[in-house]
C-alpha cells in the first residue's frame, strides 16, 4: 500500500515513521517482493507549531517566525540521515523509493510575516508540499526561490534550545497539535458516517 502518513509535527514520531516505512521495505525484500512500485510521504506540519508556539513568548521575540522552521529542519536532516545511510542503500539497490517529505501547513498564519515565508524558506532537494490556493498564487507573483535546506541542522537545532530557554515546551506544543488533529480527523469521518448514513435512509424511504 502506498501511504501518506500525515499528522507529523515532531522530529522523533517523524523517526519513527522512517524507520517503520525501511522495515515494511525489508520484510518484502526478505519475501522476495517487488520494492519499486511502491510509494509513501511523511506529513509534516509547519507553520502550526508557530501558532501554537507563539503564546509563550512576547510579541517583539524574533523567535515567534522561527521555531517551525528549524522544527522542519531538523526533520529533513533526519530524512538525509535515513535516506543515504547503509541500510538505505541495500533497499535503493533493489528499486526502493524514499518516503518523501511532505511539508504541510505552509500558510503563513501571522498577518505581519510574509505570506510566503515558509515556502520560500523549505525549499529543499527530495521534498514536496502542499499550498493553499492563496499561498500558490502569492508565491507564483512575488516568491522567491533561495539557498535550499542544508544537511545540516546544527544552527536549527540551536535556534530550538533558545525557545526552550525562552519557555516555549516544543514537546508539549506539538503533542497538543497532534490531539487537536486527529481529533478534527474524527469528527469529519463522523460527519461522513452520518451524511452516508442519512442519505442511506432517504433512499429506503424513496423505494
Amino acid at each position: 500500500m502506498n501511504v501518506n502518513v500525515t499528522l507529523l509535527f515532531s522530529v522523533e514520531p517523524y523517526g519513527q515513521v522512517i524507520d517503520a516505512y525501511l522495515t515494511g521495505l525489508e520484510r518484502r525484500a526478505a519475501e522476495g517482493l517487488r520494492l519499486d512500485a511502491l510509494a509513501s510521504v511523511a506529513s509534516f506540519f509547519v507553520s502550526r507549531v508557530d501558532a501554537k508556539a507563539a503564546a509563550a513568548l512576547p510579541d517583539d521575540s524574533p523567535l515567534r517566525s522561527e521555531i517551525a522552521i528549524a522544527n522542519a529542519h531538523v526533520a529533513y536532516a533526519r530524512f538525509r540521515r535515513a535516506f543515504t545511510g547503509a541500510r538505505w542503500r541495500a533497499l535503493a539497490e533493489r528499486g526502493a523509493k524514499p518516503q518523501r517529505p511532505l511539508w504541510a501547513s505552509t500558510a503563513t498564519k501571522d498577518p505581519s510575516l510574509s505570506d510566503v515565508l515558509y515556502v520560500e524558506r523549505l525549499i529543499a532537494p527530495g521534498v514536496i508540499a502542499t499550498l493553499p490556493e492563496a499561498t500558490l498564487q502569492a508565491f507564483a507573483d512575488h516568491g522567491r526561490v533561495g539557498p535550499p535546506l542544508s544537511d545540516d541542522d546544527a544552527a536549527a537545532r540551536a535556534l530550538l534550545d533558545r525557545a526552550a530557554s525562552a519557555g516555549v515546551d516544543l514537546d508539549r506544543v506539538t503533542a497538543e497539535l497532534e490531539r487537536e488533529g486527529v481529533d478534527a480527523f474524527c469528527d469529519s469521518y463522523r460527519e461522513l458516517q452520518d451524511c452516508i448514513r442519512s442519505k442511506v435512509a432517504a433512499l429506503r424511504s424513496a423505494a
